[in-house]
């Protein structure tokens, strides 16, 4: 096996893992497969954590991760999939960030690997073992790149930076207890 094969077969296994795990993420939030809560539940759940409105939320997230999941497995529109993968995975560590790094105490650690994934792949390319090669590179242009990026940041900025606002105003109306309640008895 040549230096050239080994390559394209590690990219096809990164495309297959990290694009089938997002897939199954978006399809959760999409259609409630695989033990998710679909439009309604996860708009609910976009709401509680500042991404209003919840429905719409839910459904741009179902889509980026969905979508961008199976074009990044199938090796086809790499940079804007990965790009749109990496957005929002983007949005998700936000949520996540308040609770530190790692997974196991709800950090963005998983989010983080997820969205570093794609946008990695977004940048490398698909590899010949992809369906972007298999149709000339069609939508897999080297300007397509900081194209796709440079759209999903914008869009990825707007949202999370809304979302940020909205959760500091939250905040704003609450007072923080002076005693703790042990100290009060």
């Amino acid at each position: 096996m040549t230096r050239n094969d080994r390559r394209d077969l590690g990219l096809l296994l990164l495309r297959l893992g990290a694009g089938g795990a997002l897939a199954a993420h978006g399809a959760q939030k999409l259609f409630g497969w695989f033990g998710g809560h679909g439009i309604e539940g996860t708009g609910q759940f976009m709401e509680s954590v500042g991404y209003v409105p919840g429905k719409a939320s839910a459904t741009a997230a179902g889509l980026a991760e969905t979508g961008g999941g199976t074009l990044l497995a199938l090796g086809l529109a790499t940079p804007a999939a990965g790009a749109a993968a990496a957005g929002a995975m983007a949005g998700a560590a936000a949520v996540h960030a308040p609770n530190g790094f790692f997974n196991q105490g709800g950090g963005y650690e998983y989010a983080a690997t997820l969205g570093l994934t794609a946008a990695g792949l977004a940048v490398t390319g698909p590899g010949r073992l992809s369906l972007d090669h298999l149709l000339g590179h069609a939508v897999n242009r080297g300007w397509m790149i900081p194209a796709a990026f440079a759209a999903t940041a914008a869009g990825t900025a707007v949202v999370v930076g809304a979302r940020a606002r909205r959760m500091r105003k939250a905040k704003e109306g609450e007072q923080e207890a002076l005693f703790e309640e042990e100290f009060m008895e």
